[in-house]
């Protein structure tokens, strides 16, 4: 079973469009949406929940009112303003140092662990599918990245699947390198930009650090032809293979306006490309 993920130095490159593209042509994959902190694959993979689990991750400040006499040695020790006037934790403020309830001379304030996010495992048409939603402001992504290929890869064993196709999150932090770990292959996705080239070396430099195999997809590589000769110039230096180019194509809007995969939305030159793309990629 090979792991391939699907990532880019920045966002809006097409990562999601290509990844529910490989997913219908594979047929025989589980699928992974790795970008916990704003999944959107299932927009388009429309899965069928079957499971949802809790996704606990570091501790929060709680304080207990009856215990509480409101001495004020909390206000004075909490460096983030986490508790107000009313002696009441801003749990979005709160950074669970656990000063406070060390500091307590009434041990009302304890440490609850912390609700975090959310892990769907669920069933679409085209596979198995396994995403997750981290809450607003919430830390550890790259943990839940993690939970998220670990069900993703006991579903895709059970079940004997050929392929995990994980869509990865945008930029090089903690849920990148978590998506880049022990995969067989990383397609970055780049667009002829100034800031899409930048992000490309720089998602490109991450993968080479962790030895990850590594190849390149320009997206919409006719809108500025200097820009995807540049990209060529540095894929060829870096000794980084340019799988595919593809054209701009106003069908991918009206596809993801009507919520539909791009390969079963019509059959235009971009389609074509993708085809062959995904033979090569196998």
């Amino acid at each position: 079973m090979k792991q391939i993920a699907v990532i880019s130095g920045k966002g809006g490159t097409g990562k999601t469009v290509l990844t529910a593209s490989f997913a219908a042509l594979a047929r025989d994959a589980v699928l992974a949406d790795c970008d916990v902190d704003a999944a959107d694959l299932h927009l388009l993979l429309k899965p069928k929940i079957g499971e949802r689990h809790e996704f606990k991750s570091g501790k929060k400040a709680e304080i207990d009112k009856k215990l509480c006499n409101e001495c004020g040695e909390c206000l004075n020790v909490c460096r983030f303003d986490a508790i107000d006037n009313d002696f009441v934790v801003d749990p979005i403020s709160c950074e669970g140092c656990d000063i406070c309830s060390y500091i307590c001379p009434v041990n009302a304030i304890t440490m609850k662990e912390n609700l975090s996010g959310e892990l769907f495992i669920s069933d679409t048409k085209y596979g198995p599918f396994v995403y997750a939603r981290l809450g607003i402001a919430e830390e550890n992504s790259g943990k839940l990245v993690t939970l998220v290929k670990q069900n993703a890869k006991e579903i895709g064993e059970r079940e004997n699947k050929d392929y995990i196709i994980i869509d990865g999150p945008p930029g090089i932090g903690c849920p990148v390198i978590s998506s880049l770990a022990n995969i067989d292959l990383a397609l970055i996705v780049t667009e002829p930009t100034l800031s899409g080239i930048h992000d490309m070396e720089r998602v490109a430099d991450v993968a080479k650090h962790f030895g990850v195999h590594t190849k390149v997809v320009i997206n919409k590589y006719d809108i500025n032809l200097k820009n995807t000769q540049d990209i060529r110039k540095i894929c060829h230096s870096r000794n980084i293979e340019v799988l595919a180019e593809l054209p701009y194509s106003q069908k991918v809007i009206q596809s993801l306006v009507k919520s539909s995969i791009l390969v079963e939305f019509c059959n235009d030159r971009i389609v074509k490309d993708i085809i062959a793309l995904w033979e090569r990629i196998k």
